[in-house]
């Protein structure tokens, strides 16, 4: 059956051929092309430049095109092959291809606010040199004099002054190191450094040298059944070198030389909540649940006495010479005199809650000259003189949460330090003279203890909870600029207790996963001019006596 395109062309084509219309011109010299009926079908697309057209019918270099197909079809253009350049294949996984993306979660989460985080010496003086730089190089100093500012008014029309455009005279040397500068020896133009001269004189500046602060422990010691409680003290080091533990129901003493030695065990039902050193030698006092104070000779490891007075625990304790301070659950503080029969000296009610802190200043100057300081579960931070009165000499109440954390400033007299627990966060500084605050800084976590270097205007504080994605750390932090030296960690739970050595060298770590960690984090005292001319002096004479004998 013929197709009916094909048939229906064939009735159109003859009848515009009979009508006398004129047919196109043959594009070949072929008289029989023009005469036939189908040349119009077979004639498809333009003419050649030889003169020939594609598809015209009865030339070899024409090819016959079928009714009904597309004159031309459209040529997919083929993409340049590169044969010496390799482009891989990227997987549209990237985290399992090229680890880019860590294991957090793909959904954004809301982002908490949180402390800068802490650098280290090096590095922010390393951050301190590049900004100077940085500032030297892109905003050089301003020039001595302000621009000038033509006297014209904007918009008003001035005749240009005649001024020759082109010179052709060299400019005089006086003019032309008056413009350039070049009779400067240091001008840029003579260096042959990338920077400039104020930036390599910055470079080459002699830099504070930067004390470095290992970042771990030299010894771990296991404490089992160390009570992981905030309101507790269990750790101290005595000035003869001996450090007392609190573990459970008994207390250990332990040294470089001999290790770790059990003291005395408690009594069943009874455990060990406040451990504290004699200022001066080996005397150690124990506070327990059951709210007695027993006092131990540790080098002869006999028991003195014991104290009693307390309805609750005792969590802190505090010497000034032969008076003893404690401070219990049930908002109670006695001084004791440890030498007399009837021991209590003074009892204090002003704390609402638990005392959980408890600090005497140095007793230099007698105990007329000293201060307690005194922190409750009541956020409430207490100052008292030692002249045993009734009532405290200063209340400060800017702290929102517990005030376990409690030192006084060695260096500077009638400062104090403090720290909040979790719902503060906050070190804050205080002059005990005038009865004002300092400062305040924001630690981003729960202040479980603090200590003042002894050789060094700096200050350690231990850290538990947090908001922040760090917790559980150990900060160095310089006084008074509260400018982080160094940041410690390697305890899995909160850092409760903290204690120094008796050279102010080394410090010791306590925390809930039941270790002990040593860290040396200051430099030894250096000897004054008076010191070494005292021991100058008194180094023949030793010398002598020796031979003597």
């Amino acid at each position: 059956m013929p197709n009916p395109e094909f048939v229906r062309r064939i009735r159109t084509a003859t009848a515009n051929g009979n009508s006398g219309e004129p047919s196109p011109a043959p594009h070949t010299s072929s008289s029989t092309a023009s005469a036939n009926p189908f040349a119009s079908l077979l004639e498809a697309g333009p003419s050649s430049s030889s003169g020939s057209s594609i598809g015209s019918y009865g030339s070899p270099n024409r090819t016959y095109v079928a009714p009904g197909t597309p004159t031309t079809s459209p040529r997919k253009r083929k993409a340049r092959d590169y044969g010496d350049r390799f482009i891989p294949n990227r997987d549209d996984n990237l985290q399992s291809a090229f680890q880019l993306i860590g294991d957090s979660p793909s959904t954004p989460s809301r982002k908490r606010m949180s402390n800068p985080p802490a650098t280290d010496g090096n590095r922010e003086q390393a951050n301190h040199a590049f900004q100077s730089l940085l500032a030297t190089e892109l905003f050089p100093g301003a020039p001595s004099s302000p621009p000038r500012v033509s006297a014209t008014p904007a918009g008003t029309p001035s005749t240009p002054a005649r001024k020759r455009i082109f010179q052709y005279s060299s400019p005089s040397r006086s003019r032309l190191d008056h413009d350039l500068g070049l009779s400067n020896p240091v001008h840029q133009a003579y260096s042959i450094s990338p920077v400039k001269f104020e930036s390599q004189r910055l470079l080459l500046s002699p830099q504070k040298t930067v004390r470095k602060v290992a970042k771990t422990p030299f010894k771990v010691l296991d404490a089992p059944d160390l009570i992981d409680d905030y309101y507790l003290n269990l750790v101290d080091w005595s000035s003869t070198n001996i450090l007392g533990v609190g573990l459970g129901t008994a207390v250990y003493v332990w040294t470089q030389e001999t290790g770790a030695e059990r003291l005395f065990e408690l009594a069943s039902g009874d455990s060990a909540t406040s451990v504290n050193w004699c200022q001066r030698g080996s005397i150690l006092a124990v506070g327990t649940q059951m709210g007695k104070i027993q006092i131990w000779d540790a080098e002869a490891q006999k028991q003195i006495r014991t104290l009693s007075g307390h309805d609750n625990r005792i969590g802190c304790l505090a010497w000034t010479g032969h008076l003893l301070s404690s401070g219990s659950k049930d908002r109670t503080i006695y001084h004791r005199d440890t030498r007399a029969r009837n021991d209590i000296v003074k009892r204090l009610t002003t704390h609402r809650q638990e005392i959980c802190g408890l600090k005497w200043s140095d007793d230099s100057g007698g105990l007329a000259g000293c201060q307690l300081a005194s922190g409750g579960n009541d956020n409430k931070l207490f100052v008292w003189d030692g002249k045993m009165m009734d009532n405290p000499v200063w209340k400060f109440h800017e702290h929102t949460a517990a005030v376990k954390a409690i030192d006084w400033n060695p260096h500077s007299r009638g400062v104090l330090a403090s720290g909040g627990g979790t719902q503060d966060k906050k070190i804050r500084f205080w002059n005990t003279v005038a009865g004002t605050m300092l400062g305040e800084t924001d630690t981003g976590s729960q202040v479980c203890n603090l200590v003042w270097s002894k050789n060094t205007p700096e200050l350690v504080s231990t850290h538990g909870y947090s908001t922040a994605p760090g917790q559980n750390q150990i900060i160095i932090w310089r006084y008074p600029s509260m400018s982080t030296v160094t940041q410690l960690t390697g305890h899995n739970q909160r850092v409760l207790y903290l204690a120094m050595s008796p050279d102010g060298t080394t410090i010791v770590t306590g925390a809930g996963d039941e270790t002990l960690r040593f860290w040396n984090v200051f430099p030894k005292r250096e000897e004054t001019d008076e010191e070494k001319a005292v021991g100058e002096e008194i180094g023949p004479s030793l010398e002598l006596f020796n031979k003597v004998r």
